[in-house]
């Protein structure tokens, strides 16, 4: 087998680089008493040679004191990558140490693989065995490969539905799924509810240390639909609020006129928290109340995923959370990226050579007003409340002459597809750019089938071109010439056998700035139809109230 390079993998943090045999890692292994493996396995990040393959060892996945019922001590656990899923040509394998102050999770950084193929890579420890997950490496960096097929989501409430949306993105098995947002949610029992109940409930309290976020993930990494999703293909995760607290801005928690001392701590654990639970690389590794997320990843040349942190950098919301006509929404001092991420971003819009400068970010991105009248009523959680920002990054990538800019979002918890412009205001003004929203995975309960021509924000602002109340995801596929999105829906959340299909797809031709509709599912019998007031009093209330 080919040798195993010092960096080729980084457990919890530190990379051990050795081989299974080697002195450096002979320890005793011990008996666990059941099977570890109960929060399945990930990859995530890869690259034209390599990618991340993870796992968290937890016998007990609830336990309060969030140690997953693991002994205080270190586990040895093995892993192997092959060209089968049948592991009949294993091309690495090594050792690597399981810990307890990193909540027994993995972290194996594998490099000098073969790009544009697909592996199969599994763990053990002791007598268990892990379950089997697949991951692709990218295109060498001078080649568009064979395409891409790429699938994003968001917002995933355990209590309001079951995951089956997971578990049918899994059975598309695409090549890459981005996260955006919103994999786990902070709230404790009877809080967050839905219209007739809520269908599952939340173990512990809210979350605010670290014992509590470990569980509340390990909770949501025990749904057997999820841990379909990740062993399906490779992730790229970004975070939004609910990873931490609803709404946060920076140091900043959703109600900073409350008095909360130890905001920065429990941000320290759920930073800490969320990476031992992620498939990310060592450059992620948290410092304290900080964790670089921000990146770019490369699928040859054919795509540059720019993924954002809209949160951790960000300026306060001007005028509170909700949709306002807000003077701070102008403001050019204010920020939703941050000084520094910006200069990263447009620094790499500069540098690209990609056909399709694809940005993976979390809120909406281009303009909803809700008002029809002269005044501007928007969301101050999204871009539009820090219009001065995003019109530095949409100037941005025109400067440098980006061939194709594409914005992919989560959280408003609908389907959206909207033209992107450097003046939302002149409805005849150029499209410079397209966005894709993903409806949420489960959040806000089963939805509605909805008809977009009849929805008021598409006649206020032209600019949109779809929309859609049910749960979902969205899978793309990308090739030189176009990008052609599917947006998956499912009648329902609320029963755990629901089967997707289309609801509409959109495609964004290569040099041609916009989206186009080329398929539009008729309107389900007895969907809900509400008055143009009552869709936005929906929409707004759905989306100030728990976004």
């Amino acid at each position: 087998m080919p040798a195993l390079s010092r960096r080729s993998f980084l457990v919890t943090g530190l990379a051990v680089g050795a081989v299974a045999g080697t002195p450096a890692l002979a320890v005793a292994e011990g008996r666990l008493r059941s099977d570890p493996f109960t929060l399945g396995v990930a990859s995530g990040d890869p690259s034209h040679d390599g990618f991340v393959i993870w796992t968290r060892l937890a016998l007990a996945p609830l336990a309060e004191d969030g140690l997953g019922g693991m002994p205080d001590r270190t586990v040895p656990v093995h892993w192997e990558v092959a060209t089968d899923e049948h592991f009949r040509h294993v091309v690495r394998r090594g050792t690597a140490q399981a810990r307890t102050e990193w909540g027994h999770s993995v972290h194996v950084e594998l490099d000098d693989m073969l790009s544009d193929r697909e592996f199969w890579y599994r763990f053990k420890t002791g007598t268990h065995l892990s379950p089997v997950g697949r991951a692709r490496t990218a295109p060498h960096p001078l080649s568009y490969g064979s395409g891409l097929a790429m699938a994003f989501v968001s917002c995933a409430q355990f209590e309001h539905g079951y995951f089956t949306a997971y578990r049918r993105l899994a059975e598309e098995r695409p090549d890459l799924i981005l996260h955006l947002g919103d994999y786990q949610y902070e709230y404790t029992r009877d809080t967050y509810n839905i219209p007739g109940g809520n269908l599952r409930h939340h173990e512990g309290p809210e979350t605010e240390t670290l014992a509590n976020y470990r569980q509340r993930h390990a909770q949501y990494k025990a749904d057997p639909d999820l841990q379909a999703a990740h062993a399906a293909a490779s992730w790229a995760v970004v975070w939004d609020d609910h990873e931490l607290d609803n709404n946060w801005a920076d140091e900043v928690p959703e109600k900073p006129e409350i008095p909360q001392p130890g905001f920065l701590s429990r941000r320290e654990a759920a930073f800490r928290a969320y990476y031992e639970n992620m498939p990310l690389r060592r450059t992620s590794i948290p410092r304290g109340i900080d964790m670089q997320l921000y990146r770019r990843l490369s699928w040859g040349r054919l795509a540059n995923f720019h993924m954002l942190d809209t949160r951790q950098y960000r300026s306060d919301q001007g005028c509170g959370d909700g949709y306002r006509d807000c003077p701070a929404a102008v403001d050019p001092a204010r920020s939703i990226t941050g000084a520094e991420q910006e200069e990263w971003l447009l620094r790499g819009f500069h540098h690209s050579r990609a056909r399709w400068d694809i940005l993976g970010q979390q809120v909406f991105f281009a303009q909803r007003d809700n008002n029809a009248g002269p005044a501007k009523v928007t969301s101050q959680d999204a871009w539009d409340g820090y219009a001065a920002s995003r019109q530095r990054i949409t100037q941005g990538w025109v400067d440098a002459e980006v061939r194709n800019a594409v914005v992919l979002t989560g959280d408003v918890h609908a389907h959206w597809a909207s033209d992107l412009k450097l003046d939302y205001d002149d409805p005849t003004s150029a499209s410079v750019g397209s966005e894709l929203v993903a409806s949420s995975i489960s959040t806000g309960g089963d939805g509605s089938d909805t008809d977009p021509a009849t929805h008021p924000f598409l006649t206020i602002n032209p600019h949109l071109k779809f929309y859609n109340n049910q749960r979902g995801y969205v899978i793309t596929r990308i090739g030189k010439d176009a990008i052609t999105a599917d947006f998956k829906v499912l009648p329902a959340v609320s029963r755990p056998d629901a089967a997707a299909h289309v609801k509409a797809t959109y495609v964004i031709e290569d040099r041609v700035p916009g989206v186009q509709q080329t398929y539009l599912r008729p309107l389900d019998p007895g969907a809900e139809r509400l008055a143009p007031e009552d869709q936005i009093r929906d929409t707004v209330d759905r989306e100030t109230l728990r976004p």
